[in-house]
């Protein structure tokens, strides 16, 4: 990962802009380099992924304009060789075709890319700020206004703190313009229902999700891969370690005393024959990971905080232990595919409603998780399930193939990848939650640890003051406090709690763990 900020126009309070912007020292410890830019600021700091050298440091200027990227551009290569009679390329950073595809097709550009990125733009000839976020969301982008009403543009919320007075999300599929949010790609959108046979679409499936995994793998720096045992992530392991000439190497993390998954990642490390690492926590560890974890994530969203504190800790010990810069994860497929609630989902339009609205609001959520927990500890993330033209497709498979008609969810996928990827008992297995497969203990641990912060009565009382997203826990209270300590009145950049469809029988729940469905089942064995 890499941090970015754009200040287009004068800097109100220098002093707290730069306090602001090292707040992200981590996301890009290698350099950093501020750069003045018309009336305003383009800043980076860098972590070095592709094109090592410093040949590779932003921002990148050409004509007069100037760039800032925190992105993976895939198939750069093929927008180089497109280029070089007109540009001499200076670096091997995938990012530098970003400034002369800009001047040959303007804002264009943004929906021709195959990217996970969040940019801003200096344009010298109309001497004005644009920026722009990828479909998904996979990068983090942020913005708000400081006093003067000048835009600011940030990787995170804490960048913006005491520089703006509202502090929100970029839109993703969005280019901001001439003080404007214009949509250039909406992914969740369907034009055409795909009509394909079972046999058909599960071949796509696979193919597609091959090379969404295969281009991520391209990298100058080493890559790891997050496995907690689950089919998605154990799935991108799969892929990747059949694509390698060397073993890969895997992590797994789980509670010393009930971890769920370690067992099913270690059966599927040794089928992979991946070089495999246990990472063990204790009740200790998460109650003091606690507040660091909603610092850094910028959320009290439930199931964000409790899925976060195996997969921060899991990164914290890559961090320090291994030479890796860039790891692989499988978030995005439950989205895509369902989740355990889903199963209740009264229709297939209903069923395609909610993936809709999942994938609209993911970077909130389980993509903002991913983006934290992992670059904090000064990592890279890449999501192989948000390989764009994999999410297109199975957007638009006919919803009705989705429903779980089969007595297993996610069936398609399952379905995709039968043969000798996985073992059976891994591709077949029901879904557990990341935050009860680390461990049942660890959300028994924290709930019980809210319990003991407040009285009924307390409770009653504090969670009055708080309008939006009203806490209706004693855990969610503890969260949101913990919130508003760094992010004071800045509760609008989540839109609600992480939960089941309430409209939905069987979904109206005051718990988001699956554990509370009826439906749960053998999910946590």
């Amino acid at each position: 990962m890499c941090s970015i900020i754009g200040y287009c126009g004068a800097v109100a309070d220098s002093e707290m802009f730069r306090k602001g912007f090292d707040r992200t020292l981590s996301r890009g410890p290698d350099d950093t380099r501020i750069l003045p830019v018309g009336k305003g600021l383009l800043g980076f700091h860098r972590l070095s992924i592709m094109g090592l050298h410093p040949e590779g440091m932003q921002p990148f200027t050409l004509h007069g304009n100037a760039l800032v990227c925190n992105g993976e551009i895939y198939g750069f290569q093929r927008f180089r060789r497109e280029l070089e009679g007109e540009y001499t390329f200076v670096s091997q950073s995938d990012c530098e075709v970003l400034l002369p595809l800009y001047e040959k097709y303007g804002v264009g550009m943004f929906a021709m890319l195959d990217a996970e990125f969040a940019c801003i733009l200096y344009d010298a000839g109309t001497d004005s700020f644009l920026a722009a976020r990828d479909p998904i969301g996979i990068r983090p982008l942020y913005y708000g206004y400081d006093p003067r009403g000048t835009i600011v543009f940030a990787s995170e919320p804490k960048n913006l703190v005491g520089v703006v007075e509202k502090i929100l999300p970029f839109p993703p599929g969005h280019y901001y313009q001439d003080g404007k949010f214009i949509p250039y790609c909406d992914i969740a959108a369907v034009d055409e229902i795909c009509r394909d046979d079972l046999e058909t679409v599960c071949a796509n499936i696979r193919t597609k999700l091959e090379a969404g995994v295969k281009k991520r793998l391209v990298a100058d720096a080493k890559v790891g891969f997050l496995l907690s045992g689950g089919l998605d992530s154990s799935l991108v392991c799969a892929i990747a370690a059949r694509e390698s000439e060397n073993p890969i190497r895997t992590f797994a993390i789980g509670m010393s005393e009930d971890a769920i998954d370690l067992k099913y990642a270690r059966q599927a490390a040794e089928h992979i024959g991946s070089d495999h690492t246990e990472v063990i926590i204790s009740r200790e560890d998460v109650l003091a990971a606690l507040e660091p974890v909603v610092e850094l994530l910028a959320t009290f969203d439930i199931t964000t905080i409790r899925a976060s504190i195996g997969m921060y800790l899991v990164c914290k010990y890559i961090h320090e232990n291994t030479d890796i810069r860039v790891l692989l994860t499988g978030e995005i497929s439950d989205e895509l595919f369902g989740y355990k609630y889903t199963d209740f989902a009264p229709s297939a339009q209903a069923f395609q409603e909610e993936a809709q609205k999942r994938i609209r609001q993911l970077h909130m959520y389980d993509v903002l998780r991913a983006d934290r927990c992992i670059s904090v500890n000064s990592l890279e993330a890449r999501v192989p399930f948000g390989d764009l033209d994999f999410v297109k497709y199975v957007m638009a498979v006919d919803p009705e193939r989705k429903l779980n008609r089969y007595g297993k969810g996610k069936y398609l996928l399952r379905r995709a990848f039968e043969g000798d990827y996985l073992p059976h008992d891994i591709l077949w297995r029901e879904k557990a939650a990341f935050s009860d497969a680390v461990g049942h203990s660890m959300v028994d641990h924290l709930k019980a640890y809210a319990q003991t912060e407040y009285t009924d009565e307390e409770f009653a009382q504090k969670r009055e003051q708080y309008r939006h997203a009203r806490p209706f826990t004693k855990e969610s209270l503890l969260y949101r406090e913990l919130f508003e300590k760094y992010y004071p009145g800045q509760g609008q950049m989540i839109v609600d709690f992480w939960m089941p469809n309430k409209a939905w029988e069987g979904c109206d729940v005051d718990d988001p763990s699956a554990r509370v469905l009826a439906n749960y089942g053998d999910s946590g064995k």
